[in-house]
């Protein structure tokens, strides 16, 4: 199609192919029905008086009831969209201002999400990158409220968290994470991280100062580099994109779990137990096993796909 300067206007934002506008407004591919199983614990531990973790488990749901029509019920197919969302927090800050840390971060992060303007129950391109903005704009908020409650009361100077969150609709997931809790993919009986650590050690093995494990980053490995709540109000978050399929779990923790259980264990017994209560219980008591020298939260969420055909992208 051509205009009169003999343009192409395939080539302008005035003209749009059909199709390319439909998946811009609607579901074009084959519905597929993602039914989730989770399961969360958090202990304190077995030096600490206090839990300064927190975590939140949520579904979304979107459907519509039929209330009236002219035409045969049974062809008019009833539906129903659901969203997770499961986040992990880690305070600090010491006489239990990191409890109140974690707990601001999570209360903020449901405050927020009951007031979304638009729930993203369907996923396209402009999707995925308005997704990231949010991400961005969550984090930012939750960042500002915790500062807030610093400049009002200042003897909670010092106080932080990590936060780590999992939103998943139909068998798009979203990974989006600040400080050094963890999010992991378990698949066919292999763990994949989905996190990279903020800490100062993590810093020092990608520079190449130090090798992984070396005394040197054993040292810093606590030293965090970027936190909810810290000193310069400019909080950096990691977003990531992945698509889960039948039988995928997904775990967050806290570093109470990863500091006591190898990625390799954990591995194991999410390859053992079937059902994420189980499977949450176990690590915890293997972490308690093994000194518990800090609070330690894991929730793990197992991904049932209804559409046997539904192949997940290689992450």
């Amino acid at each position: 199609m051509n205009d009169e300067g003999g343009q192409n206007l395939k080539d302008t934002e005035e003209y749009v192919l059909p199709g390319r506008r439909a998946s811009s407004f609607y579901e074009t591919e084959p519905k597929v029905r993602v039914r989730v199983e989770v399961a969360g614990r958090s202990h304190p531990g077995k030096v600490r008086e206090n839990n300064e973790d927190n975590y939140l488990a949520v579904r979304r749901y979107r459907g519509r009831e039929l209330l009236l029509t002219s035409v045969p019920e049974e062809i008019l197919e009833p539906s129903e969209d659901h969203a997770y969302t499961f986040a992990v927090a880690d305070g600090m800050g010491g006489c239990n201002f990191g409890e109140l840390a974690s707990l601001i971060a999570v209360q903020t992060g449901w405050e927020l999400g009951g007031g979304e303007i638009k729930w993203s129950m369907k996923i396209n391109d402009r999707e995925v990158e308005e997704l990231r903005q949010k991400a961005e704009t969550f984090f930012q908020l939750i960042d500002d409220a915790l500062h807030a409650e610093v400049r009002a009361s200042p003897r909670l100077a010092g106080m932080g968290t990590t936060l780590t969150v999992c939103y998943s609709t139909g068998p798009e997931l979203f990974v989006m994470h600040v400080g050094d809790s963890r999010a992991y993919l378990h698949r066919d009986g292999s763990l994949r991280r989905l996190t990279r650590d903020h800490t100062l050690a993590q810093r020092m093995v990608d520079s190449g100062v130090a090798e992984p494990g070396s005394r040197e980053v054993r040292r810093v490995r606590h030293v965090l580099t970027n936190v909810l709540g810290g000193p310069n109000n400019n909080v950096t978050v990691d977003v990531d994109h992945y698509k889960v399929c039948n039988g995928d779990r997904v775990l967050l923790c806290t570093d109470g779990l990863t500091d006591m259980v190898a990625d390799d264990e954990i591995a194991r017994v999410l390859g053992q137990h079937h059902s994420p209560a189980d499977a949450c219980n176990i690590l915890i008591d293997l972490a308690l096993e093994r000194g518990g020298k800090d609070n330690v939260t894991v929730v793990l969420a197992r991904y049932q796909i209804e559409d046997s055909s539904w192949r997940a992208d290689k992450l």
